[in-house]
C-alpha cells in the first residue's frame, strides 16, 4: 500500500480512538492527537517527496467490477496535500489543550472523529481521478465539516450556521454534479480525463457550473454566505483548518476543471479575475466592519480567496493571449499565495482561540490590553496581521507581488488582457490598503490600549501544545518572506503539473526576482535588528517609570476614551455603503434625567441579505412541507427504498 493511504489509514484510526476512548478524557486526547499528527505527518512526508521529485503515483479500487474509485497524485495534488497536511499537523497539536477544558468528553471524542474524516476526505479530494471517487470524498468533507460546525448545538446561532452551511454545500454540489454530468454524456466515462474535444460552448457551461460548485465551498462572493456564521461556531482549530484548508478545495477543483478542459479562451481568465476583485473588496470592506474577532477573519478568507482568484486569472489570461511570463507569474504568485494563506490565516484563527479560551469573549470591543499578558500570542497575531496585509518582509508580500508583476505583464496585451490587468492591479491596491487597516485595527483594539472588561484584565495565555503551532507557523511568515527562493520551487512544480506548457518558461525570472526579494527583505530585517539591539545598548541603564499624559483636559480618564472598533472603521466603512449598508441602533438623548442610552453598529453583507431570501429561505421552506415524510415508521422507510429501486430500474 502506498505511504498515502497508510497515512489515511493512520488517521482514520486516530479518529476511532477517539471514540472507542470517549470516556477517558486525557487518554482519549493523547491518543487521537498522536495519531493524527502521525498521519499528517507521514502523509506531509510523502506529499513533500512527490512534489519535490515531480513523480506520482495511482491506485484504483475495484469493487466487483460494478465500479471504482480511483487516485492520483501528481505535481498539482502533492501541492495542495502539502498545505492540508502541515496545517491539520498543527490544528491537531493545537488542539490537545483547545479541547481539555471540554466538560463533555464523548463529544469531545465525536469531535474528534470527524475531524478525522475531515483531513481524510479532504485529502481524498485531492487525489480523486474519478467522478465517482470525487463526489463521495467531497460528500464526506461536507458532512464531517457539517457535523464541526454543530460541535456546541445548543445554541441556536450554531445551529443556524450549521444549517446555511449543508444548504450551500449542496447546493455547490448539485452544481458540480451537473458539470461532471455533462462531461459524462459525452465520454460515457467517470474518469476525469481530458475535455479538450468538446464543443466550446459545452466547455464554457461545464466551467461555469464548475466555478459557482467550487466557488460555494471557497466562499468566492456571493456564494460565500455560510462563511462568517460557520467559523465563528466551530472550535478554533476547526475553523483554523476550514479556513486554512478545506476552502481551497474548491480552488483545487476550478484549477482542475480549468485544465482538463483546455479552454485557452480569455473567458475563463476573465470570470477569475472579476470574481476575484469583487470577492476581495467586499470580502474585506465587511471584515472591516465586524465586532466579532473570528468572524473578521472568516470574511477576511473571502478578501485572500479574491486575490487568489485574481492571481489564477492572470495565469489563465496569459495561457489564452500567448503570453508564457504573465502565465507563470500569475499562477506562480496565485499557487504561492494559497500557500501562504493557508499558514498565516491558520496562525490568526489560533490566536483568535487562545484570545476566546483566556477572556472568554470573541467581541473586540470588550478586548484591549492583551499584549502586556499575552506576549506570545500578541507577538504572532501581530506578525499574522502583517502578513496577511501584504507588507514586506512577510510572506503574503511575496504571492502578492508575483501576482502584481504578472498583471504588469499583460499591460501590453490586447484589449481583453489589458483591461483585466488593469483590474487586478487596482483591486489588489484597494484590497492592501483596506486590510491594513482592518488589522490594525485588530492589533490596536484587542491587543493594545486599556482592558476594557474584567475578562480581558484578567486574560493570560496558557497551553504549550497551542502557543508552539502558533510560534511554528509565525516563524514560517517571516521565513517565507525572507528566504522567498527556498519555497517559490513548490508552486512552480505545481505549475508545471498543469500540463499548460508552462514546464520550463517564465521560470528563470521568477527564480530571479525572489532572489532579489528575499535580500532586499533580509537588508530590511538585519537593519530592523540592529535598530531593535542599537536601543537595547543605549537604554541598558536608563531608569525605566511610568506616568500619566497629559490628558487634554480630562483629569479622569476610563476605558472608554479609547477607540473602539466601530469608531476606528466608521470613516473607511461611510464611503462604502452602496455595497455595505450600515445598520445603526442609537436611542436618542430625551428629558431632564435622560436614561442611559447606547449605540450599536452591524454592517449588513448584500449577498446575505440577498441569498437568503432567494436561496435558503425556499429550500428550508420546501423540506419544512416534506417533514411529515420523517414519521418514524420503519416499514414506510423500507417501502422508500424499494420504490426508489423500481423507479431507477426504468432508467438503467
Amino acid at each position: 500500500m502506498s505511504p498515502f493511504f497508510i497515512s489515511i489509514l493512520i488517521i482514520l484510526a486516530g479518529g476511532f480512538f477517539s471514540l472507542l476512548f470517549a470516556k477517558q478524557a486525557k487518554s482519549a486526547r493523547i491518543i487521537t492527537v498522536f495519531f493524527l499528527s502521525l498521519g499528517c505527518l507521514s502523509g506531509l512526508v510523502d506529499a513533500s517527496s512527490a512534489l519535490i521529485r515531480s513523480a506520482g503515483a495511482e491506485r484504483t479500487f475495484e469493487y466487483l467490477t460494478l465500479f471504482s474509485l480511483s487516485f492520483k497524485m501528481d505535481g498539482l495534488s502533492a501541492f495542495f496535500l502539502f498545505a492540508v497536511f502541515g496545517i491539520c499537523l498543527l490544528s491537531s497539536l493545537y488542539s490537545y489543550h483547545y479541547m481539555a477544558h471540554e466538560k463533555k468528553p464523548v463529544r469531545v471524542g465525536v469531535n474528534y472523529f470527524f475531524f478525522s474524516i475531515l483531513i481524510s476526505s479532504m485529502a481524498l479530494v485531492i487525489t480523486a481521478s474519478n467522478t465517482l471517487a470525487f463526489m463521495l470524498s467531497w460528500e464526506a468533507m461536507s458532512l464531517s465539516s457539517f457535523f464541526l460546525v454543530i460541535y456546541n448545538y445548543e445554541a441556536s446561532e450554531n445551529r443556524k450556521a450549521g444549517y446555511l452551511y449543508f444548504v450551500f454545500s449542496h447546493v455547490g454540489a448539485m452544481f458540480i454534479l451537473a458539470a461532471f454530468a455533462l462531461a459524462y454524456a459525452q465520454t460515457g466515462s467517470l474518469a476525469l480525463g481530458a475535455m479538450g474535444q468538446f464543443p466550446e460552448t459545452l466547455k464554457i457551461l461545464i466551467f461555469l457550473f464548475s466555478f459557482v460548485g467550487f466557488g460555494s465551498k471557497a466562499g468566492v462572493f456571493p456564494f460565500h454566505v455560510w462563511l462568517p456564521f460557520a467559523h465563528p461556531a466551530a472550535p478554533s482549530h476547526i475553523s483554523a483548518v476550514m479556513s486554512g484548508v478545506m476552502i481551497k478545495t474548491g480552488i483545487y477543483g476550478m484549477i482542475r476543471i480549468y485544465t482538463l478542459l483546455d479552454l485557452h479562451t480569455h473567458f475563463p481568465g476573465m470570470v477569475m479575475i472579476i470574481a476575484g476583485a469583487v470577492s476581495g473588496i467586499l470580502g474585506v470592506v465587511y471584515a472591516l466592519g465586524q465586532h466579532d474577532l473570528k468572524r473578521l477573519l472568516a470574511y477576511s478568507s473571502v478578501e485572500n480567496i479574491g486575490i487568489i482568484l485574481m492571481g489564477l486569472g492572470i495565469g489563465m489570461m496569459g495561457v489564452s493571449s500567448g503570453n508564457p511570463a504573465m502565465a507563470v507569474l500569475g499562477f506562480a504568485g496565485g499557487f504561492l499565495h494559497i500557500l501562504n494563506h493557508s499558514i498565516f490565516k491558520s496562525l490568526l484563527f489560533m490566536g483568535a482561540g487562545m484570545v476566546l479560551h483566556s477572556a472568554g469573549t470573541r467581541s473586540i470591543d470588550a478586548l484591549g490590553g492583551l499584549l502586556k499578558r499575552m506576549k506570545i500570542t500578541g507577538g504572532c497575531m501581530i506578525i499574522g496581521s502583517l502578513a496577511i496585509s501584504g507588507l514586506p518582509p512577510f510572506n503574503g508580500f511575496v504571492g502578492e507581488f508575483l501576482v502584481y508583476i504578472g498583471g504588469f505583464k499583460g499591460l501590453a496585451l490586447d484589449t481583453p488582457a489589458f483591461i483585466m490587468s488593469v483590474v487586478a492591479i487596482i483591486s489588489l491596491a484597494v484590497i492592501g490598503g483596506l486590510a491594513l487597516a482592518c488589522f490594525t485595527k485588530v492589533v490596536g483594539v484587542v491587543f493594545q490600549g486599556e482592558p476594557r472588561t474584567k475578562a480581558a484584565e484578567k486574560a493570560t495565555e496558557k497551553g504549550p501544545a497551542m502557543l508552539a503551532p502558533m510560534a511554528v507557523l509565525a516563524a514560517l511568515c517571516v521565513l517565507i518572506g525572507i528566504l522567498p527562493g527556498v519555497f517559490i520551487p513548490l508552486p512552480l512544480r505545481a505549475v508545471a503539473a498543469l500540463g499548460l506548457g508552462l514546464e520550463t518558461a517564465g521560470f528563470e525570472p521568477v527564480m530571479t526576482m525572489t532572489n532579489n526579494l528575499g535580500f532586499a527583505a533580509g537588508v530590511f530585517s538585519f537593519m530592523v535588528i540592529l535598530v531593535v539591539l542599537a536601543r537595547s545598548f543605549f537604554y541598558r541603564k536608563k531608569v525605566i517609570s511610568a506616568s500619566g499624559t497629559w490628558g487634554c483636559g480630562f483629569t479622569r480618564p476610563t476605558v472608554k476614551m479609547q477607540y473602539t472598533g466601530s469608531s476606528y472603521a466608521s470613516f473607511i466603512l461611510d464611503f462604502f455603503r452602496p455595497v455595505a449598508p450600515l445598520s445603526e441602533e442609537h436611542p436618542a438623548i430625551q428629558g431632564r434625567f435622560p436614561l442611559p442610552t447606547h449605540y450599536k453598529s452591524h454592517i449588513n453583507d448584500i449577498a446575505g441579505l440577498h441569498m437568503n431570501r432567494v436561496v435558503v429561505n425556499p429550500i428550508m421552506f420546501f423540506f419544512d412541507k416534506l417533514r411529515w415524510i420523517q414519521h418514524g415508521d420503519i416499514h414506510l422507510y423500507i417501502g422508500y427504498i424499494l420504490l426508489a429501486i423500481i423507479l431507477l430500474l426504468f432508467f438503467i
